[in-house]
């Protein structure tokens, strides 16, 4: 009898507290948008951060508090930004397919160096290092970290120690833009057949000390692209290209005295 009334008491209280406990659940309960499940199943499903949010879920929760756009996900393919409009009840333009291409073309043989850099394999910790061992402070370190950081094996470096994208498998997801400390990655429209291989500041007889391909700013591209002013301008010392109004233009470097421009082979057209 002794034993019994403790064990009695034990049941009453795990009762109450399994009563209140699923009182709680309901009373307090986060309803869920059924939203924010529909748009995760449209994304990509890589988490690899690329929308600037921690993994899917969380770029799919942002999207549903109006405080992410809808064409955040390239890796997720051109149509889904229509698939999460249509959840969303709202419309939106069709994107332009983009794709990563490297702005730097100052390899080991073209661009020179300051000091032998003997420590972390990363771009990052290259730079922190008396701002980067190249002579060009604005020129690939060609350590890999895009390489490493791209979550869909896109990129792998050349022998010259510069980037390579694979444009099969790029998903225009700009993890490797972000990752990069000098910029030198960018993202591109697919149909864009030319654009700038350099992001040197600097001009003149300096750049050419640097680096065999850098940019000396001599405006020749300016003058005589088939597209004038319209096709490209100057900023900041560089060739900005009006990827609307210039789309291809295969005699790029006869022109340009240090062959600065990339010509893409596989451009697309839609």
């Amino acid at each position: 009898m002794g034993v019994l009334i403790p064990v009695a008491i034990l049941g009453v209280l795990g009762l109450v507290f399994a009563v209140g406990l699923a009182y709680a659940s309901k009373k307090f309960a986060v309803e869920i948008d059924p939203r924010i499940e529909r748009i995760e199943e449209v994304l990509a499903g890589a988490n690899c951060g690329g929308c600037g949010y921690p993994g899917c879920r969380g770029y799919a929760e942002a999207i549903v508090k109006g405080e992410a756009p809808i064409k955040g996900c390239p890796p997720a393919g051109p149509d889904s930004a229509k698939k999460i409009a249509d959840i969303m009840g709202i419309e939106v333009e069709e994107a332009v397919p983009m794709v990563a291409v490297v702005q730097c073309q100052g390899g080991h043989e073209q661009a020179q160096t300051k000091f032998t850099y003997d420590g972390v394999e990363d771009c990052r910790a290259a730079q922190m290092v008396g701002a980067g061992f190249k002579s060009c402070v604005y020129g690939c370190l060609g350590l890999g970290s895009c390489a490493a950081a791209c979550p869909f094996d896109a990129i792998t470096m050349s022998d010259n120690g510069l980037p390579i994208v694979d444009e099969e498998k790029c998903t225009a997801c700009g993890v490797c833009v972000m990752t990069c400390p000098r910029s030198i990655m960018a993202l591109i429209p697919r149909t864009q057949e030319v654009y700038l291989g350099c992001v040197n500041r600097d001009r003149g007889a300096s750049v050419k000390r640097m680096c065999q391909v850098g940019c000396t700013a001599c405006r020749l591209c300016v003058r005589r692209n088939p597209q004038g002013e319209e096709g490209i301008t100057m900023g900041e010392n560089l060739p900005v290209i009006n990827y609307e109004k210039l789309t291809s233009w295969p005699e790029a470097n006869e022109v340009c005295p240090q062959k600065c421009f990339v010509a893409r082979k596989g451009a697309e057209v839609f």
